[in-house]
């Protein structure tokens, strides 16, 4: 008995030895794949990238790429045959595991729910007379363009419903006035996500400001979080400056790269798909176009997408709320007695919902109400708005698949360590100015090989709060590293073609996936680059932001004007689309 007694208790001290010395991290699954796997955990989201655009395929990439990762996994301990059996079985465990997540559930719910509800609109109309009223506003390429992108800022609160909102109801107008859906679905990613992430009221915020607090708390440090989250704004060079790249393109009527080919084929021969556009979309449009006869009101749709933004408000309001409440945080609990409509009480209310959940709640009620209306005014019986709904529900479910397929690389990924790889192969002896720019590239590699923005955060935030404060314990100087990480996350996330907000913002706007995202990523990559090279690089070498962010600015203009090319035979296409108006 006394030698099993000794056992234990030397057993209990080797672990705790272990646990000090940190070998108790080699534990870790990802971080023992990492090990052993290396560059291979690069596999996966090659695999998929590079199919993606060998084959314009994006539901064969992405299968693919997680049949690799899973097959890599499999290979631990099988023999190569039976790891292609497991490797075949696991990609049925991810899916599933990706759809019982209650996260991923509800964007799929969401996204359907306001693919039913633009349906409706459209049915009863709305989408067509809103997109009449505003043609008679945009009058010319340049005008849509800057509506659509106005638009895009409203919808502030959330990148996936922006991404679902937006395009539906700009699509009529940007195909009349000859604007390429490659350039539609790029304003619309290029909102989305940079607006959300800088908002100091979305969805967004509760993530990014949890992280900041436990980063910070890691180098011992108790912050005002929001205070510290509203200071990384100046310094989150690529959503800035991104929303200012779109206005110079529209400004201009300047394009690029890929852009400019599209862009040319809309406006001379009207074109706004490309030849390989999925016949899918063209056919969806005309099955949902208006009944004949009935008289057109920007109501029908005005009153169901503000039912839609103003439940989901409330609803981010209210779930966050009861979160907050059933929780044990108890100053926030304080402030949500002591001032419900404070404004620190909405931020953290915002923060702390569930936006998947809410945002489908938001989405079904607005779907109800636009079935009444309909019905109400006699321009289809009940069972034909179900019938409807449902249909334009069948229209986002290669959107849902998309999504399962993105989710379960990204959490094989995850499982093989890929992050961690990346994270111990890039990092080292980092030079002070250096840092933040090496950080913005280190999320942006990240962000774009996993497609997801929050995981990269998650990864990140974590290791860099620490290695700034013991590289520099200035205060400025950690917040703009910090604010590299989550611009960083954006602008990977944009680059890539896995990516969920870049799957439906191509989705919304109706262009194939493939164009939207070898269209966009040279636009993204440029003013990346202008982030490093004028901003992050500038401000590391102690440039106060307001003045960096002026010049980055003037860069982006400068580039859009100088390296750009006008599309031809604008001002003819718009004189004569205003005389067809």
């Amino acid at each position: 008995m006394r030698k099993r007694g000794f056992i234990l208790i030397l057993t209990f001290m080797l672990f705790s030895l272990c646990m000090n010395f940190g070998f108790a991290e080699e534990l870790d699954p990802a971080q023992v794949n990492a090990d052993k796997f290396g560059l291979l955990t690069l596999l996966p989201p090659l695999v998929a990238i590079v199919l993606a655009f060998i084959t314009k395929n994006v539901v064969l990439s992405l299968f693919l790429g997680v049949f690799s990762g899973t097959f890599l996994i499999s290979l631990n301990g099988s023999n190569f045959v039976m790891a292609l059996f497991n490797g075949f079985l696991s990609i049925i465990d991810n899916v599933l595991s990706s759809l019982a997540d209650p996260w991923n559930a509800g964007i799929i719910l969401q996204c359907l729910t306001i693919g039913g509800l633009i349906a409706l609109i459209t049915k009863m109309g709305g989408a067509k007379a809103i997109a009449e009223s505003l043609a008679k506003r945009a009058k010319s390429p340049k005008s849509a363009q800057i509506f659509t992108w106005i638009l895009g800022l409203i919808v502030f609160f959330d990148d996936y419903a922006n991404a679902l909102i937006v395009g539906p109801i700009m699509r009529p107008v940007t195909d009349k006035m000859k604007i390429s859906r490659e350039k539609l679905s790029f304003i619309i990613d290029a909102t989305a996500a940079p607006i959300a992430g800088i908002a100091i009221i979305s969805t967004w915020i509760g993530y990014e400001i949890s992280l900041i607090k436990d980063a910070y708390a890691s180098i011992g440090q108790q912050v005002n979080a929001y205070s510290v989250f509203v200071s990384t704004i100046p310094y989150r060079f690529y959503n800035i400056l991104i929303l200012v790249f779109i206005v110079c393109t529209a400004v201009f009527l300047r394009e690029f790269g890929p852009m400019l080919k599209c862009e040319r084929r809309a406006r001379t021969s009207g074109k706004v798909l490309g030849d390989e556009m999925d016949s899918k979309f063209v056919e969806e449009s005309k099955e949902i176009q208006p009944k004949e006869g009935i008289k057109l009101s920007v109501w029908n749709a005005i009153i169901p997408i503000g039912v839609l933004i103003f439940a989901s408000l409330l609803g981010f309001y209210y779930n966050g709320y009861n979160t907050i409440i059933g929780g044990d945080d108890a100053a926030l609990i304080e402030i949500l007695k002591n001032s419900p409509m404070s404004f620190a009480a909405i931020r953290e209310t915002f923060g702390a919902s569930d936006a998947s959940v809410v945002l489908f709640q938001g989405a079904l009620f607005a779907s109800i109400v636009a079935i009444v209306m309909g019905t109400s005014q006699k321009i289809f019986k009940v069972s034909e708005a179900i019938e409807t709904w449902v249909n334009g529900m069948n229209a986002l479910v290669i959107t849902g698949v998309i999504l399962l397929l993105a989710w379960s690389l990204s959490g094989v990924i995850k499982e093989l360590g890929t992050a961690k790889f990346l994270v111990s192969v890039l990092s080292g002896a980092i030079p002070k100015f250096l840092l933040p720019s090496i950080i913005f590239a280190l999320a942006a590699i990240i962000s774009f090989a996993t497609g997801t923005s929050y995981g990269t955060m998650g990864i990140l935030m974590p290791l860099t709060i620490p290695l700034a404060h013991a590289i520099s314990p200035e205060a400025s100087y950690i917040i703009m590293s910090a604010g590299a990480v989550l611009t960083g996350a954006t602008f990977g996330d944009h680059c890539s073609p896995i990516s969920d907000t870049t799957i439906m913002s191509s989705m919304g706007a109706g262009c194939n996936h493939i164009d939207h995202v070898n269209t966009q990523l040279i636009y993204a990559l440029t003013v990346g680059g202008i982030s490093i090279v004028f901003g992050y690089l500038p401000a590391g070498l102690g440039v106060p932001v307001y003045l960096t962010l002026p010049i980055a600015v003037l860069a982006v203009v400068g580039t859009v004007y100088f390296v750009g090319k006008p599309v031809e035979d604008t001002e003819a296409v718009s004189l004569k689309d205003v005389a067809d108006l």
